[in-house]
């Protein structure tokens, strides 16, 4: 048997319906912001608040900007390195046949 309860349509801890209870709205502007992939933003912020001049896309996470004709460009990112490509730029051929002559030489002379 289906248990019935005496209050239907509302749930428990639920107020009164109407903007009247719930206080009014503060007052708000919205902001559009346009990314390099012509993807739009729509955002809403308080009109006392600061709104920033750029933001995240909300789609491809490329920086976006408030004017759809001039979208902010994402700096380029550096490519991964790795240890032996920083050695490199660091010394010269000459220098590691010297560097690997020298350490050849220390574990010779202990061995």
């Amino acid at each position: 048997m289906a248990r019935s309860s005496g209050v239907r349509g509302s749930r428990v801890g639920s107020g009164p319906m109407g903007e009247s209870e719930r206080g009014s709205a503060a007052a708000q502007v919205a902001v559009l912001y346009w990314c390099e992939a012509d993807h739009v933003t729509r955002l809403r912020f308080a009109d006392t608040a600061d709104v920033p001049v750029l933001w995240e896309c909300s789609v491809c996470g490329l920086p976006a900007g408030r004017d759809r004709e001039n979208p902010p460009v994402q700096a380029p990112v550096a490519p991964y390195k790795t240890h032996l490509q920083y050695v490199r730029e660091r010394r010269s051929e000459a220098e590691a046949e010297i560097l690997l002559a020298e350490a050849l030489a220390r574990l010779r002379a202990t061995a």
